[in-house]
């Protein structure tokens, strides 16, 4: 296989999950920096992507807190600066890392799926004079989306919209899941969360593989596929598998009457003080452990023959491993 790759935030979190994939699969990663690459300069782009067949744009700013500006400005600037720069040296097909969040993450009977209003925005109390960080992710997220499909169908590219759903899996820190273990490892008394909420996730490998799947295939004209496990956990269950290989005992769940109030003062004063970075408990952590988040993973089975090979148990079993293996458990 000739086809050459340029992946952008291949240093990242499910970056460098595909960059191994593909690595191990004998695809040539083109230009060396390419890991690094700075997506807010288009000539630096341009250069990276000449010679290039496929692009798989990665890079984004994902976190919970921050400045809404600065989401917009890496996420759908530099997106349509990929973009761009992919068009002029005509790459033959982008495969863009979006977001289960762009369809929103606000609790919800039912699963959705591709066809569901990209509706990210979650109202918090207060929220048009208290915003939440977690929205200008969400929104940036969507906006990137959004741009990137209007930019492709005015000019006749392959895009491929990849959607994961929540990820875990050897390098994850900032997503939830090892912060969880380190705060139980704390030896809190209880902890955020019930029993009846349900909770999508997808092994970061097996994420990966779908990237590579597409690579492959390299479908025409704009896609979208959610991507995860073809059904939804408890969050409890996850959770209580997360504790039960690292060896901790899961504690129990907290009202959410009792630790939203706290959230809400936690992130108003830093908000006010303008901390760098999030306090402990925001409306967002809090409202994730609460509402049933769940998405329809049909569409990438049927079309992409796509399903995940690494079961639930496995994915967290070899996950709190590395953290142990690493001396981070």
């Amino acid at each position: 296989m000739n086809r050459r790759v340029v992946i952008t935030g291949g240093n990242g979190f499910i970056g460098s999950h595909i960059t191994d994939f593909f690595l191990g699969r004998g695809v040539d990663i083109h230009h060396p920096d390419s890991r690094t690459l700075d997506i807010l300069a288009p000539i630096a782009l341009r250069a990276a992507f000449c010679g290039v067949d496929t692009v798989i744009h990665n890079a984004a700013l994902v976190a919970d807190w921050g400045q809404r500006e600065r989401f917009f400005q890496i996420n759908v600037e530099g997106t349509k600066n990929v973009l761009a720069a992919c068009l002029e040296t005509r790459v033959r097909h982008v495969i863009m890392t979006g977001s289960c969040s762009v369809f929103g993450e606000e609790h919800h009977p039912a699963p959705k799926d591709e066809a569901h209003p990209k509706k990210s925005h979650y109202s918090y109390f207060l929220d048009r004079v208290f915003p939440s960080a977690m929205n200008h992710y969400r929104d940036s997220k969507r906006d990137a989306v959004l741009e990137a499909i209007a930019f492709a169908k005015a000019h006749t590219m392959n895009l491929t919209l990849l959607h994961p759903v929540w990820v875990y899996g050897e390098r994850e820190f900032h997503t939830g899941f090892y912060e969880y273990l380190k705060t139980v490892q704390g030896g809190v008394p209880a902890i955020m969360g019930c029993t009846d909420n349900l909770f999508h996730v997808i092994y970061a490998g097996d994420l990966a593989a779908a990237y590579y799947a597409l690579f492959e295939r390299a479908p025409q004209g704009v896609r979208e596929y959610l991507i995860g496990n073809p059904e939804p956990v408890h969050m409890d269950t996850l959770y209580r598998l997360f504790c039960a290989h690292a060896g901790l005992q899961k504690p129990p769940n907290l009202p959410k009457a009792l630790v939203y109030p706290v959230a809400f003062l936690l992130e108003l004063a830093a908000m006010l003080l303008r901390r760098g970075h999030p306090p402990l408990l925001t409306r967002s952590r809090v409202n994730m452990f609460y509402d049933s988040i769940a998405y329809c993973t049909e569409k990438a089975r049927r079309e992409l023959g796509f399903t995940p090979h690494v079961t639930l148990e496995e994915g967290i079993a070899k996950t709190v491993h590395w953290y142990q293996e690493k001396g981070l458990l």
